[in-house]
Order: structure tokens, then sequence, then C-alpha cells
């Protein structure tokens, strides 16, 4: 083996050796501190690889810890010649990681040269650790952060949700008021029986504004699985975040009040991101707001004719004048809850496409 041309794509900083002395010391990062006699913030961008190691701290080091200065001048010296190899290399790979294409033809970033500052401009963000430590948080608070099956690629699914951030910090909301958003997905429900994605998602998107929700229909890019997503950015302010991804009426509007629901149901206590997926496991909340969707969809008083409904389009359509929804979400919930099959009366559900919805 050639161990002269190993080139690893990673890199340790004087910082990870210096934080394997201090465990094997027992020596907390405040006593360091003050023997240092540095910052804080030094101290942590030294341990973080981010700050540089000078001749006079390795001294102090040498001082404090026993090791050597010339060791550690010698540990930075390697750290800062391999750094901008690495970083390369990170960088290809973090573009490999998202879904380029699709954020270039979506107008999320511009097709330039430099797509490494385009995408962390995009993200609002520094750099890549940065990013990866946010949306890793995200991840991590969420429901469905226990379930195997779910398979969306992380770059692309940071992708769509940073979408989902822009455009709900352009809409003026009014603070969190969860009484009168209760009150507005009663008024909502009407908005299934418009035919026209131009007209009832404006309406859509205002309504909830005033309840304190942010709504944001993005598509997902490839690689993002998501049909849905909601959580709080703020006591005062949620962001919910739709997909359109089938894009028929049905699968929309009970995704809406999916998310509505665990908004209503659960708070702020978790992030829920929703993926497209028949083996998905389901958690006790998930279970909750599909039983949310599917009674404001249709009231629990009308359920017993639903199950019991005549599968022709007479009974469907006067149905659904009843419960004041579209014949598509009538086929939907029948198809949802096992009464037909999914292949059956899918004529009745209203289709789009995307410049049906975007203006």
């Amino acid at each position: 083996m050639n161990t002269q041309n190993f080139q690893p794509n990673w890199i340790s900083s004087p910082g990870d050796t210096l934080s394997d002395i201090l465990k094997e010391k027992h020596i907390g990062i405040e006593e360091l501190e003050k023997k240092l006699k540095c910052s804080s913030d030094y101290l942590s961008g030294l341990l973080g690889g981010y700050s540089k190691l000078t001749l006079d701290v390795a001294k102090r080091l040498e001082n404090i810890l026993g090791t050597s200065a010339e060791f550690w001048m010698k540990r930075e010296q390697i750290y800062r010649e391999e750094l901008p190899r690495v970083r390369k290399l990170e960088e290809a790979n973090w573009l490999k990681e998202l879904p380029l294409n699709d954020m270039i033809k979506h107008g999320w970033i511009k097709d330039t040269k430099d797509k490494i500052s385009a995408c962390l401009q995009y993200f609002d963000v520094p750099d890549i650790g940065t990013w990866r430590k946010k949306y890793n948080s995200v991840i991590e608070m969420t429901a469905f952060r226990k379930s195997n099956s779910f398979s969306s690629e992380f770059g692309a699914m940071t992708a769509w949700l940073r979408q989902g951030e822009i455009r709900s910090a352009k809409i003026n909301c009014s603070p969190w008021n969860e009484d009168l958003f209760e009150k507005t997905l009663e008024n909502i429900r009407p908005l299934t029986r418009k035919k026209n994605p131009k007209e009832f998602i404006p309406e859509l998107i205002n309504a909830c504004a005033q309840c304190g929700v942010a709504i944001a229909v993005v598509p997902t890019p490839n690689g993002c699985r998501a049909s849905g997503a909601t959580m709080f950015v703020s006591p005062k302010r949620a962001i919910l975040m739709l997909s359109f991804r089938y894009l028929s009426d049905d699968q929309f509007w009970f995704t809406f009040f999916h998310e509505a629901g665990h908004l209503m149901l659960h708070g702020d206590k978790s992030v829920f991101l929703e993926e497209v997926s028949a083996s998905r496991e389901r958690t006790q909340e998930e279970e909750e707001a599909n039983i949310f969707a599917g009674e404001m969809l249709i009231p629990h008083e009308l359920r017993s004719q639903l199950t019991s409904l005549r599968r022709n389009k007479r009974s469907i359509i006067s149905f659904a004048q009843i419960a004041g929804i579209s014949p598509g979400i009538v086929v939907g919930q029948l198809q949802f809850l096992g009464i037909i099959s999914h292949e059956y009366l899918n004529s009745y559900k209203r289709r789009y496409s995307w410049d049906d919805i975007i203006s």
C-alpha cells in the first residue's frame, strides 16, 4: 500500500487533539480558558478548528499540558496546509447532496459558476458546517425521526424546507391565535369547491395569515418525497408547507387539514414532516392528524352517510353538496377509508398542473 499518496477526505484540527488531551487530563473548558488567559470565543474557535493557533498560545499550552510548543505549531501548519484541499472535497460532496438542477429550474438559485456561494446564500449560512448543524437539528426535532421508512434525501429535504422559510417570511401574519384558527378552518372548507388554484390558494394564504399561520405551497425537488410540513418558527408564528405533490384536489386538501391538525392538536412540541408513502409508519400524532383532517372535511354527523354511500355519480355529487366539499374529496375519503380501491372513481378528482398553480 502506497501511504505517500494517501489523501483522506477529512482533516483533524489541533483543536481535536486539544480536546482529547483535556479529556485525558480531566481539565474542563473553563479551567483551560482561565489558564490560557483567552476569551471563550477564541477557545471555542480553537477547539472547532476556526481560530488560528499562534506561537504564544502554543507556548502557553506547553506550560499547561506539557506538550511541546513545537508539536502544536506543527499540528497547526499541517492543518492549515491541508484545509483548502479538504474544503474543496467537502464543497464538491455538498453540491452532490443538493438537488441543484431543480433548485435552478425553480428559480431558487441562479445558474452561476460559483454554486457554493449561491447555495450558501440560499440557505443563509456562512459555511457547510452551519448548514448541516441547522438542518440536522430540524430533522432531529421531527416526529418522524424514529421512522426507518423516512426516505427523502437530506439535501433535497433541506432545499424544500428552506424555500418554505423564504416564501413564508414574505407573508404578513397576525400573531398565532388557536381559537381563531379553529373557526377559520370551518370557513376554509368551502374553498375545496373552487376549481381554480389561482383563486383558492391566495384566499387560503390570507385566511391563515390572520391566525398566525404562513402557508407556503412549494414543489418538491428531486429526492424529496414530502407532502407537507408544519413548524413554529416562534411562539407567535407557524409555517404550514404543502407540496401539492399529486396535483389533485383530494390530496391537497386532506394534506392541508392534516397539517392544520398538527398545529391544533400538537402545538409547538415538534416539527412534522409528512412523506408520501403507503408503507409509512404512523405515529399516534399522525393518526390523530388523519382523524382531524377527515372530520374537518366530512363532519362526524355525515360519516355514516359517507360509509353507506352508493358508488354512482348522482349520490357522490349530492353528498358533496350536502357536505360542502368537492366530489373529488368524497372519492378520496372513500379510498382513504378502504371503502373503495384507489383505482376507482378517480375521474371525480380535479387534476392540476403547476401552470394552474403558479401565476
